[in-house]
């Protein structure tokens, strides 16, 4: 979406940049370097008034940039071809959309069943940002990873803060204190982020994966692999779920690793699946007094048995950190990264000619579409509507 010379077809068409709703959300889904390349392409911006407060992107920063800032919601999406957020549109945001409109963000399939059939209903068109396949065509968009680093470098600094001890090695007059061990369970995009903030304070690091490809890519960043005889490789990048028996054997060895750490940043995740549990409360019984856990996964269920998602909670001497939406912890970064991510899906959605792709044709948009035309487009989750006769 290069900028135009003269008139261009983008010219009319209105994006429009929500004020996200959620608690404790600070993200937007636009920040103003990206606006300017759109507006700058001929499309009219439109950003609701606040929108990047949250993440220290005022508002006149959006007028500079060539948005027009508008304090009504009403106002904002009023005539608005395409609608930009983070958070997946509640009932009542998904209400206030006219058909045919475009809808792009995070969508929770699984977990927001109403308004994706009320977005049915209402013929909207609305594409999934989990969905983006990933494939090395889509990186640029792979929206699940960009917030997975930024949640990676926040759990990072948030066991950091917990813990009682340096991180670093230090050699002072008061003697040698020796770096403090910080074990990652899950290598994939936060865990590898973890890791290499982890590396940066000076702490010693372990890792572990169950996919052994995960390795290579720890070692890499100074830190030590776990080794254990299984490999759950699975289908996209993720892990498969172990056998009984290789969780017995996971379990021995984790447990053992977990014991002699200070910090524990647990990662581990399977889509559309509670999160497995990788420390059990027994093992957080045999866990060093002032040892810290930080749970990526508390709204999934928890790697730990003793987790409590948006709680911080101490359990045998052990603090145990639930977060919730870490990105947002550093919203100004994490807006920009998916800011980013948008405006690369949107070079595939609208194309050269300022033309709003209707067909889909293209794989990246065929799979993260969701609902379009009155039909969930995105089998799973019509199974699950279906399933509920909603």
């Amino acid at each position: 979406m290069s900028a135009p010379t003269g008139a261009s077809r983008t010219d009319g068409i209105v994006i429009a940049v929500l004020r996200e709703q959620a608690p404790g959300e600070q993200r937007v889904s636009s920040v103003p370097e990206v606006v300017q390349k759109l507006t700058k392409s001929g499309f009219e911006v439109r950003v609701e008034h606040d929108a990047g407060a949250g993440a220290f992107y005022p508002d006149d920063l959006y007028v500079a940039a060539g948005a027009k800032v508008v304090h009504g919601r009403a106002e904002l999406l009023d005539g608005a071809a395409i609608v930009l957020c983070v958070q997946p549109p509640t009932t009542a945001e998904a209400g206030m959309l006219a058909e045919g409109t475009i809808i792009i963000g995070f969508m929770n399939p699984a977990g927001n069943l109403p308004a994706i059939t009320l977005m049915r209903d209402r013929k909207i068109t609305a594409f999934a940002l989990e969905l983006v396949p990933r494939i090395t065509r889509a990186q640029g968009m792979d929206a699940l990873s960009s917030q997975a680093t930024a949640g990676g470098y926040a759990a990072a600094i948030l066991g950091a803060g917990h813990c009682p001890k340096f991180l670093p090695m230090l050699t002072t007059a008061a003697g040698t204190i020796r770096p403090a061990t910080v074990l990652i369970l899950g290598a994939g995009v936060a865990g590898l982020m973890a890791i290499a903030t982890a590396k940066r304070l000076g702490a010693l690091v372990e890792a572990y994966d169950v996919r052994r490809a995960a390795g290579e890519q720890v070692r890499s960043l100074g830190a030590k692999f776990l080794e254990l005889e299984i490999n759950a490789e699975g289908q996209g990048g993720y892990a498969r779920e172990l056998t009984p028996e290789e969780k017995v054997k996971e379990q021995e060895m984790v447990s053992a690793a977990v014991a002699r750490a200070d910090i524990v940043i647990t990662t581990a995740a399977i889509p559309g699946r509670r999160a497995p549990v990788l420390i059990t409360k027994e093992t957080v019984g045999k866990m060093r007094p002032g040892a810290v856990i930080v749970d990526l996964a508390a709204e999934s269920g928890g790697n730990c048995e003793l987790t409590q998602s948006g709680k911080t909670v101490s359990e045998h001497g052990v603090t145990i950190v639930g977060p919730q939406n870490l990105p947002a912890r550093v919203a100004f970064h994490a807006s920009q990264m998916y800011a980013r991510n948008l405006h690369a899906f949107l070079s595939l959605l609208v194309g050269k000619d300022g033309s709003v792709a209707r067909d889909f044709t293209d794989e990246i948009l065929a799979a993260s579409l969701l609902v379009h035309a009155g039909i969930v487009r995105h089998q799973p989750t019509d199974d699950l509507i279906r399933g509920g006769k909603q």
